[in-house]
Parts: structure tokens; C-alpha cells; sequence
């Protein structure tokens, strides 16, 4: 790995190193870094706990306990510069301990994470906002034989490696992290390089995995509440083709909510929002970057006065400064989804402030889509 300095046109060879020689430890550096930084390997995930020992019988402990957006559970297990070579066996005993973990008890060990970190936080609430706002009751976590497992390290045996690859055979989703340390005068640097499955690799295991979802989103869509939404979602979307210039090419879903794009900025979508107490139009803003939401939504706020006028109500203004996205909705209380009696009632709503919504939005946000060009011009 070389830097590049623009100024004399050279490059500089950035030094390879290894963790021990950085005097870097697994639990007090390794660990610490993707529990604060779990993007790092390359999803959203939800950390809800760290060296957890919580299985009967056993004093074993693992490092990183997380979820990822599917609700599978997620087994993090680092080592530093060598995997060892007993790393794949002890990683398919923890998946096995988690397999068993319902719901609640994910509930309560994440809530036991929190609660280390003083906070304050509800572990109900984070899962809520992790999982797209979907009602708390309604979300399926860790279901049966869908956990995941991540091993990161600065190399890897081949005893780890072969075992690996043939697990993937099996359907064991397996990823390996190759973590590597470098140096540069003073300054560090850390890339974490996905190595099995590789990017070929992973195409077809990734389409294996899709069909094991597909098989549980349909045994789940036999459930009351999913058929409903479906039928909703079949009879609204075609009332808006036409009507407006976004759903133009959405589907019913079996989730309480659908977006669309069209608002001309990455990370925005319009989003028609169904529960069993209210409906809601809203402009999502869910960037992967949390700053980057609450700037955009201040710049858009300045335009409040002129939305408000162009929409005709008062909006729901929502910056959720304890939360990554932000939001500005309009609601529809005291209707309920599952009382077929109210969906005239709800579609009519949606529809028809949908449209009045994308409209007042429009101007606002090229402005908004200017402002933030013009920023990342200037810097």
C-alpha cells in the first residue's frame, strides 16, 4: 500500500505491520474497534453485546454478539494474528448456543449491553429503530438455523480456511476478515479485507442465502397480519400509478411500510407508512451517516415555512437526535389496519398526501441538493 502525495507527485510505501508488533491486543484493541465500528465489515449491524458468557453450562465466552438486518444473529469472533487453528469449531459451538436464544431473551442481553453503557436507552426502542421502525411484536429474530458467522483475523491457517470453504458447501454462512495493520510515521492504518467467500464466491453463496429468506419470508407470509398487509399494499399501489411520478414501479410487500426514490437525493426515500394505529406519509432521511442526516434535515427545515404552505397541514418535523435517520411525516390516527372498515378511509389519506407531499418537497429539495454540492465543492 503506497500514499500518494499530489504535492511531489511520488508515492509512499506504506509499512505492513502486524498487531503484536504495534503492541495492539484481541480484546482491548481488536475487539473495541468493530464493536464501535461495525460497518467495518461491510453491512449495518447491531452490536447488543460483547464477551458474552450468557449460556448455561458452559464458561465459554464470545466476543461480538450482534444482529444484522434480517434478524439473523451474528457471531463475531477475533483473533489477532493468527487464527489458530481450533477457531472454526469454537466459533459453530457458540452458533449452535445462540441458536436456541428466542426473542426476548435477545431483548434482555441487549438490554444488559445498554445498560453497561449508561445511556439510558431501551433495548426495545434501538431494536424498533434498527429494524425500519417495524413494531416490536411483529419482528422475527435469530430464527431457526439462520446464524452467521464472522472471523476476523490478521491470517489464517489452512486448517481454518479448508474448513471454512467446506462449511459453505453445507449452507453455514461463514465470512473470514483478513485485518491488517499499517504505519506511516506516526500515523495507523487498518484495512479489513473479506477473503472467503470470495467476490465470485460470495455471488453464489449470497443467492443460496436469498433462497433460504425467501423460503422463511414465505412461511411468515402465512401469518394473518402479513396476508393483510399484502392485500392492502394490492389494492392502494395501483390507485396511485399514474397520480404521481413515484410508485410508479413499487410492489406489494408484506412489511407495514413501502418507499420509493424519486426525491433526488441518495439516502431519501418517500415512504408510505401502515399500522394497527396509524397511517402516515413521510420523507425519509437514512443515510448511512448519521451527521450527514441531521444536516441534511437542517437545511431542509429552512424551507419549513413554504413546505408547510405548498402541503397545506402542518407537518411532523422529526430530527430524532438519539437516532441515525430523521424524518418528516404526516399522520392519520385512529384508523387501524386490520379493520377492513377504515381503508377507504386510509388509502384516500395516503394517496392524496403522497402526492401533496412529493410536490411541496420538490423545490425544496433541489435546493437542498444544491446546497450540499456546493459544500463538498468548497471543501
Amino acid at each position: 500500500m503506497y500514499l500518494i502525495d499530489r504535492v511531489s507527485n511520488k508515492i509512499k510505501k506504506i509499512k505492513q505491520m502486524t498487531f503484536s508488533e504495534l503492541g495492539f491486543k484481541e480484546r482491548g484493541h481488536l475487539q473495541e474497534w468493530l464493536e464501535g465500528n461495525p460497518e467495518a465489515l461491510g453491512e449495518e449491524l447491531l452490536i447488543i453485546q460483547k464477551e458474552f458468557s450468557g449460556f448455561n453450562d458452559t464458561n465459554e465466552r464470545l466476543d461480538l454478539l450482534a444482529l444484522d438486518k434480517k434478524g439473523n444473529a451474528v457471531i463475531i469472533e477475533n483473533k489477532l494474528d493468527d487464527t489458530g487453528k481450533d477457531v472454526t469449531w469454537q466459533a459453530l459451538k457458540y452458533a449452535s448456543y445462540c441458536s436456541t436464544l428466542t426473542k426476548e431473551q435477545i431483548r434482555n442481553i441487549y438490554q444488559q449491553y445498554l445498560d453497561k453503557q449508561a445511556k439510558g436507552e431501551e433495548a426495545t426502542n434501538k431494536l424498533v429503530e434498527f429494524f425500519n421502525n417495524t413494531e416490536y411484536e411483529e419482528l422475527t429474530i435469530n430464527h431457526s438455523q439462520s446464524q452467521r458467522l464472522i472471523l476476523v483475523a490478521g491470517s489464517f491457517r489452512k486448517e481454518v480456511t479448508s474448513t471454512v470453504l467446506w462449511l459453505l458447501n453445507y449452507k453455514i454462512k461463514m465470512q473470514c476478515f483478513k485485518a491488517t495493520p499499517f504505519a506511516l510515521d506516526d500515523q495507523l492504518f487498518l484495512t479489513l479485507e473479506q477473503i472467503i467467500p470470495t467476490k465470485d464466491a460470495e455471488d453464489y453463496t449470497i443467492s443460496m442465502v436469498d433462497k433460504a429468506q425467501e423460503d422463511l419470508s414465505t412461511r411468515e407470509e402465512l401469518k394473518t397480519r402479513h396476508h393483510i398487509r399484502l392485500e392492502f399494499w394490492s389494492k392502494l399501489i395501483p390507485k396511485i400509478k399514474g397520480k404521481a411520478t413515484i410508485f410508479q414501479n413499487s410492489s406489494p410487500s408484506k412489511d407495514h411500510w413501502i418507499s420509493s426514490g424519486g426525491t433526488g437525493i441518495s439516502g431519501l426515500s418517500y415512504n408510505f407508512i401502515i399500522t394497527k394505529s396509524y397511517v402516515s406519509v413521510e420523507l425519509a432521511i437514512s443515510k448511512s451517516d448519521t451527521l450527514a442526516n441531521k444536516q441534511v434535515f437542517d437545511e431542509l427545515k429552512k424551507f419549513e415555512t413554504e413546505i408547510t404552505n405548498d402541503f397545506g397541514n402542518t407537518l411532523s418535523w422529526e430530527r430524532l437526535n438519539n437516532k441515525k435517520m430523521c424524518r418528516v411525516s404526516y399522520y392519520l390516527e385512529g384508523v387501524n389496519l386490520f379493520e377492513k372498515a377504515d381503508w377507504d378511509r386510509m388509502m384516500n389519506f395516503l394517496i392524496e398526501n403522497m402526492i401533496k407531499l412529493e410536490n411541496a418537497m420538490k423545490e425544496p429539495l433541489k435546493k437542498v441538493k444544491r446546497k450540499l454540492n456546493e459544500k463538498e465543492d468548497a471543501e
